[in-house]
C-alpha cells in the first residue's frame, strides 16, 4: 500500500520556495521597500539640512539629552519585545502578555517624547514651513512616528487576542507574534539611525 509524504507543510503553515513562510517572505519584502523609503527621507534631510535661510539652526533647537532618554525606551522595547516572543514559544501566555504590553507601553512612551519634542521645536520658531531643515525634520521623524504608532497598534491588537482564543490558548500563535516583532525590531533600527544622523551629527557640526 502506497503511504502519504509526510513532507507537507503544517495546516496553517504556507511554505514558499524558498523554505520561508509566505507571510514572513512578504514581510522581509516590505522591510526591504521601507528600508528605501527611509533611506530617500534620510538622504533628503542630509541634503536639504544646511539649506535653511531663516529661522533656528539644529544647533539651536535640538535637545539631546531628552532625545536620548527616548531612544533609550525604545531600544528597551526591543528587549521586552525579544521576551514576549520567548514567552510565546515556551506556551507562557501570562508573561507574554506582560511583555507585549510592556513593548506597547514602551513605544507609546517614546511617541509621548516625540510629541514634546515637537511642541518643544514649534515654542522656539521651528516649523515645517520654517524652513528646509524643519520641512525635512519633521517628514523624517513624523513618519517614523507613525510607523511606530502603528507598530502600538499592533502589539496591542496582539495583547486582546490572547485573551479571545480557545481552551485558554491565545487566537495569535508565535508567526503572528515573530512578524510584529520583525516591525518593531526595524522601526527601533530606523530610530537609531534617525538619531545619529539627525540629531548627534548635525548638532555636533
Amino acid at each position: 500500500m502506497a503511504t502519504h509524504s509526510t513532507t507537507a507543510p503544517h495546516q496553517g503553515h504556507l511554505a514558499t520556495t524558498t523554505g520561508l513562510d509566505h507571510r514572513k517572505l512578504l514581510m522581509w519584502t516590505f522591510l526591504a521597500s521601507e528600508c528605501l523609503f527611509f533611506g530617500s527621507l534620510i538622504a533628503t534631510f542630509l541634503l536639504f539640512k544646511d539649506a535653511s535661510v531663516s529661522g533656528p539652526t539644529p544647533q539651536e533647537v535640538l535637545n539631546i539629552p531628552v532625545t536620548s532618554t527616548s531612544t533609550f525606551v525604545l531600544l528597551t522595547s526591543s528587549l521586552s519585545m525579544v521576551l514576549a516572543l520567548s514567552a510565546m514559544q515556551r506556551g507562557d501566555i501570562v508573561s507574554y502578555r506582560v511583555w507585549i504590553l510592556a513593548t506597547a507601553v514602551l513605544g507609546a512612551t517614546f511617541l509621548g517624547f516625540q510629541v514634546f519634542e515637537f511642541k518643544e521645536f514649534i515654542d522656539e520658531g521651528l516649523k515645517p514651513s520654517t524652513n528646509v531643515f524643519g520641512a525635512s525634520f519633521f517628514t523624517l521623524t513624523g513618519f517614523h512616528g507613525a510607523h511606530v504608532t502603528l507598530g502600538v497598534i499592533w502589539l496591542m491588537s496582539l495583547f486582546i487576542f490572547s485573551f479571545k482564543g480557545k481552551d485558554g490558548k491565545p487566537a495569535s500563535k508565535s508567526l503572528d507574534v515573530e512578524l510584529a516583532g520583525l516591525y518593531w525590531h526595524f522601526v527601533d533600527i530606523v530610530w537609531v539611525v534617525i538619531f545619529t544622523v539627525v540629531y548627534l551629527i548635525s548638532s555636533l557640526e
